[in-house]
């Protein structure tokens, strides 16, 4: 913070905020408001810095709700900020940075006052609170009109209409986090919210003819990753720490000049640094909240229906069934910003949600040249695994699985060759393809999962992948194979079992062990029908899967009498025997070119129909029933740690654990 942390509380103290929150009430034509909304500060980007003006704001806020009824105050601050956004546009096209700074200023305070409300009162009460109108002499209030719908639909139209500039960065921050505070209600149900006037005004009425501007606009918002504008003081402060207003009111209050975020203080640069693109970070968590939003009980999400079927600028076919809400957006831009910013849980469930749901995208990025740019984030992501939380290893597998369902995909990837990966250091990789990457790193999810966690999905949806990889396997790297063969799977076969039969002789209970041995078994069962797969359809372009399994043959001596395994044993026994006699007949103490030579001659001689004959391995993603159960609360426990300048008290949250993740 800057260097007046220490004068936070005086806001309690300032006679102007007194006056709002007070009992009196005042007419939104009052010169008050114009004073009230000229002050200078730098909105907070850092959870710290938002606690510490929650905390001051807190009492204010408590008691504009008990006096509220009375004074209406509330209402008249949100109408004084309407009245503004009507001339935001030509005030951006006029350069008025006067009128924007206002606009902007009662919007921050709209958006602190309501985010005490929501976790003070439920969506009923916080509707009421709006609705009382003001009783000033001199009001041109008292209209019938619903002052929240109003206020959300002019967050939308601000969002959507406003262009990106630097005079106007801050209040399109404030409002897309205005519209997240309103949809913070979640946090604090355990149960999904499904209803409600918030929800209502959103998914229909007035907001939803800008559906489609807002989702494309969000998406830009992330696509642009424009860094936060230097802050530029309208005014300057004078000596004394109040504010020259330079307008008939004469000299502002200069309540804010007390906490003027990111003044002076080396905190907030460290802040910024690590938030450089608050408004790409929270357009994306608006976005990824608005998609996820359930579905009526007559109607669709329309937020989903429009990222489901935007479609590329380039495209210019004619759809005789036009879906609803669709546009167009630059696929190329959203595809480089997507491979750029993987690194963060958002990013990746955005492209998730993406390749899922629009198939205009998908189509588009499995026909990209350069998938080595899009896959090895993602593979990243998988091999860092231990300092990853679990939701997003979840969508980085979903992701492979995904784009392994495409048999072009499962070609190409072995013809893109890598010079260097620099963040693989179990051994220097100086040469290997996209393919046998992937390879080695799912195949080291698995390992870490056999031996730590023991999470079914995580390996089922591993296997998966790697099935489906499995027909298309070529010319893989040496390294790979003998990871498909590792020690580690038997001996982790070995040790369950062991344990199980001890268990067994202690007349115990067997459920945890006998679950894992279970997971195991599937996990060597799966491994052995990929190699099946690859040698069944692909032996010839894989000499190095049978020098592996030579080389190795003495693991395979117990899956040969074990019942899960005997059946997909008899592929793997017919391919060995047959190249151990071919080896024989080449005489003794071969060199390794020697040995390779013999097994690519012998890849050709192989007659397939001495292979038994198994069904294609291929699966597909299919998301489970309900899956707002999982979405819901993944979301929000992104935007409660990741969203720009937001902070929530972990007391009264309802929605995730904090340890989950």
């Amino acid at each position: 913070m800057g260097a007046n942390t220490s004068q936070v509380s005086d806001l309690s103290e300032n006679p102007s905020l007194k006056a709002l929150v007070g009992t009196q009430s005042i007419s939104e034509n009052d010169p008050f408001w114009n004073q009230l909304i000229s002050f200078t500060f730098i909105s907070p980007t850092s959870s710290g810095d938002s606690k510490l003006l929650e905390e001051a704001v807190i009492p204010l806020a408590k008691t504009l709700i008990e006096n509220n009824p009375r004074t209406g105050n509330f209402g008249a601050l949100v109408r004084v900020f309407l009245g503004r956004t009507k001339e935001l546009k030509i005030s951006t096209e006029c350069q008025d940075q006067l009128f924007i700074w206002q606009a902007h200023n009662a919007l921050f305070m709209i958006r602190c006052l309501l985010k005490v409300f929501i976790r003070e009162m439920s969506e009923a009460e916080l509707h009421l609170q709006l609705s009382y109108q003001e009783r000033a002499l001199g009001s041109c209030g008292g209209g019938s009109e619903d002052l929240l719908e109003e206020l959300l639909s002019n967050l939308i139209h601000l969002i959507v209409e406003v262009p990106q500039l630097d005079i106007t960065y801050s209040i399109l921050f404030e409002a897309v986090t205005t519209l997240l505070v309103f949809f913070s209600y979640q946090l604090f149900h355990k149960d999904i919210l499904r209803d409600g006037p918030i929800y209502q005004h959103i998914m229909k009425g007035r907001c939803l003819s800008l559906t489609s501007r807002l989702v494309k606009t969000l998406l830009y918002n992330f696509i642009r990753q424009e860094k936060c504008p230097p802050p530029t003081h309208i005014f300057e402060p004078k000596a004394e720490g109040g504010l020259l207003y330079g307008l008939a009111s004469g000299v502002a209050s200069g309540l804010w000049t007390v906490f003027t975020l990111g003044g002076a203080g080396s905190k907030v640069a460290t802040d910024q640094e690590q938030n450089p693109l608050p408004l790409s970070n929270q357009s994306l968590l608006l976005l990824l909240v608005l998609a996820n939003l359930t579905d009526g009980p007559d109607w669709p999400n329309p937020y989903r229906q429009a990222i489901a079927s935007f479609r590329n600028t380039q495209d210019t076919s004619s759809s005789s069934a036009e879906q609803p809400h669709t546009f167009q957006i630059n696929f190329n831009s959203l595809y480089t910003a997507l491979c750029e910013q993987q690194r963060s849980d958002q990013a990746t469930l955005l492209l998730y949600t993406l390749l899922h749901q629009n198939a205009n995208m998908r189509t588009y990025m499995l026909s990209r040249t350069d998938m080595d740019n899009l896959v090895l984030p993602i593979l990243e992501i998988l091999y860092h695994v231990e300092d990853r939380n679990s939701h997003h290893v979840y969508m980085a597998l979903i992701i492979l699985l995904i784009l392994t369902e495409d048999d072009a995909f499962n070609r190409s990837i072995h013809e893109v060759v890598l010079k260097n990966v620099s963040w693989y250091s179990e051994r220097t990789l100086t040469e290997i393809s996209l393919g046998s990457l992937l390879i080695l790193v799912v195949i080291r999810t698995i390992q870490f999962n056999m031996t730590r966690t023991r999470d079914k999905y995580l390996h089922t949806n591993c296997l998966a992948a790697l099935a489906n990889m499995s027909a298309q396997f070529r010319c893989l790297h040496q390294y790979a194979f003998v990871c498909f063969v590792s020690k580690k799977h038997n001996k982790v076969l070995e040790q369950a079992t062991q344990s199980l039969r001890g268990r067994q002789g202690e007349n115990a209970a067997l459920p945890d062990y006998a679950q894992d041995l279970n997971v195991i078994e599937e996990v060597i069962r799966m491994m052995l029908e990929i190699i099946n797969s690859c040698l069944c359809s692909s032996l010839h372009h894989n000499p190095n899967l049978v020098y592996a399994l030579l080389y190795k043959r003495e693991l395979f001596e117990q899956f040969r009498t074990h019942p899960s395994f005997q059946d997909i044993m008899q592929n793997l026994d017919t391919v060995i025997g047959f190249f151990s006699q071919r080896l024989e007949q080449a005489g003794s103490d071969l060199s390794v070119e020697r040995v390779q030579e013999v097994i690519m001659k012998g890849a050709q001689a192989l007659p397939t129909d001495r292979l038994k004959k198994f069904p294609e391995l291929k699966f597909k993603y299919v998301e489970e029933d309900q899956p707002e159960d999982f979405f819901i609360p993944y979301v929000w426990s992104l935007v409660f740690n990741s969203g720009v300048g937001l902070h929530w008290s972990p007391h009264g949250i309802e929605l995730f654990s904090m340890d989950s993740g």
